[in-house]
């Protein structure tokens, strides 16, 4: 039985700064916003080359309860941690330095909320 990953909630208090946030500085796909009623707003988020999204919004139940900033570490895999720094650090998000752990290279950033990010270069594995 296959299960896939496809979808992570992440809190924010404003969603408007956080989506600007994701697709203008980090780069990440708008796929969805939609606001079907009720004060729900849906946004969905895809970084690129990814099959797994991230969905921020209001009125969604259970995942409007999170409190934003608490969300931590989540890892986007890049081939070339230097350039990819550099990518967002052009685009005014504060990166961290690259810190190498025997192979494995990782950068960390937050979005406006302080939900943490990690870019992992990892070797490649033959």
């Amino acid at each position: 039985m296959d299960m896939k990953l496809e979808l992570v909630p992440i809190p924010v208090s404003d969603v408007d700064r956080a989506k600007a946030f994701y697709v203008e500085q980090i780069g990440f796909h708008a796929d969805h916003d939609v606001q079907p009623g009720n004060g729900m707003r849906v946004v969905q988020l895809t970084p690129p080359g990814s099959a797994c999204s991230i969905v921020i919004g209001t009125g969604m139940g259970e995942m409007s309860e999170m409190r934003p900033g608490t969300v931590k570490a989540l890892h986007l895999v890049v081939a070339d941690i230097h350039k990819a720094r550099e990518a967002l650090a052009g685009r005014g998000v504060k990166v961290g330095e690259v810190v190498d752990l025997g192979g494995i290279k990782y950068v960390h950033f937050s979005d406006p909320d302080g939900n943490s990010w990690a870019l992992q270069e990892m070797p490649v594995h033959r």
